[in-house]
């Protein structure tokens, strides 16, 4: 009878926990709904000019004393919360773009835009902080579209360079009325560039026969698997040359008075070569920008954040790992 009081404790408890598990799941698995339905994302801000303030009084708070410092700090608050309460200081929206071969970022990139433009008003300014050595032609060209938007609409828009705009990254930071570089920032690579791996003559040498059909002349120009013609690859070499041109065009449109013919060679040029090229506007890091702005403006920084559950985090890994292998077959601004 003890055993059996014993056991029918033990199943008690067990039944207990099982349940509040099963409680505790329900709820997590309902607030991901929820969240799933709410929104995809959010967007977060940030006051630059609160931050540099706040550094600033921590600096000056370790090396001035404390009933001097009081004083200080007063000021500079009733100065601020005058500043505040005149509202007609210009704003500068600040976003980032770091570019990976695919354009990922482009997808938050395309949301901030949105948001900068439901808000933005004469006078403001956009500055996107660039970082990208290229990537796939359709994906950049799309990254470069959302900066045009700006444009459209009469907002003043510069790119700021601080390490790497090459290729793909130049032909987004080109969009802009101004391009600023660091000293050392590599910019231009206006070329393209397209690598395609080819193992026919390894599968023959083992017996192996590919076949690859295609309806159309060109559906297929150069092949992985198959073997290549000299018809195919003359079609996908105009096919380069035509992409070529259209990057060519696309910055000639947005920057006139470059050289064209002198950049668009495939080179790169680091900071104060390419100002000499006309590629960029002026040197400078971000930082010294956003730090000039704050002078006269209100600098805010924004980043669309995306909801992901851990598990999509690690899916898009994997996708990205094996994306990242089809795309030797691509295209890719270089």
């Amino acid at each position: 009878m003890e055993h059996l009081y014993d056991y029918l404790s033990f199943l008690a408890k067990s039944v207990t926990v099982v349940g509040a598990l099963l409680v505790l799941a329900a709820g997590l698995t309902a607030m991901g709904l929820r969240r799933q339905v709410s929104a995809e994302g959010h967007l977060e801000v940030r006051h630059l000019n609160d931050r540099l303030r706040a550094m600033s009084r921590s600096l000056s708070q370790a090396f001035t004393p404390a009933s001097e410092f009081k004083k200080i700090a007063k000021r500079e608050d009733k100065r601020y919360a005058k500043e505040r309460k005149q509202g007609d200081r210009r704003r500068v929206f600040v976003l980032d773009f770091d570019g990976d071969l695919q354009a990922s970022a482009v997808g938050a990139l395309r949301n901030e835009v949105t948001a900068v433009l439901t808000s933005a008003r004469n006078g403001d300014e956009v500055v996107v902080r660039v970082e990208s050595p290229g990537g796939m032609v359709h994906a950049y060209g799309l990254a470069a579209s959302q900066l045009a938007r700006v444009r459209q609409a009469g907002i003043r828009l510069t790119t700021v360079v601080d390490k790497v705009a090459a290729s793909g990254g130049y032909l987004v930071a080109a969009v802009a009325e101004r391009v600023v570089a660091a000293p050392f920032a590599l910019v231009g690579s206006i070329g393209v560039m397209a690598q395609v791996p080819n193992v026919h003559r390894l599968l023959k040498n083992h017996d192996i026969d590919v076949e690859v059909l295609t309806a159309g002349k060109y559906k297929r120009t150069l092949t992985v698997l198959g073997e290549n013609t000299e018809q195919g690859r003359a079609k996908f070499i105009e096919e380069l040359e035509d992409v070529h041109v259209l990057f060519q065009d696309f910055v000639a449109t947005n920057r006139p008075t470059l050289d064209i013919a002198a950049v668009a060679t495939g080179e790169s040029w680091y900071g104060r070569r390419a100002l000499d090229r006309k590629l960029v506007d002026e040197l400078m890091t971000s930082d010294e920008y956003l730090m000039r702005a704050c002078e006269d403006a209100d600098v805010f920084e924004l980043r669309w954040v995306e909801h992901k559950r851990p598990i999509e985090r690690v899916l898009e890994k994997f996708v990205g790992f094996r994306s990242k292998s089809a795309d030797l077959v691509h295209t890719r601004i270089s």
